[in-house]
């Protein structure tokens, strides 16, 4: 049976997996880690969309609307399009 906690924590891991999401690609041989990270505030709803290197090392992060769709066809135009505002 499961305790009461154990139910919390389950319903903990699904919002942060609702509510984060993330992708690797390779550009030019090198490996880039696309993030969203939503931000369900009932005000300004927003989403943050980051790319780091292989390193760790912050590339770019962009505001986006907090319905955009990340996939790794999505992550590539970004960085193609050198971190502009997707579309």
């Amino acid at each position: 049976m499961k305790t009461a906690a154990e139910v919390l924590r389950r319903h903990e891991q699904q919002l942060h997996a609702q509510h984060h999401k993330n992708v690797s690609v390779t550009v030019a041989g090198q490996r880039v880690l696309v993030t969203l990270d939503i931000v369900p505030d009932e005000d300004d709803p927003h989403a943050v969309l980051a790319a780091q290197d292989a390193f760790g090392d912050p590339l770019a992060t962009q505001r986006v609307k907090p319905d955009f769709r990340l996939s790794a066809t999505s992550a590539l135009a970004w960085i193609e399009s050198g971190f502009g505002k997707p579309s």
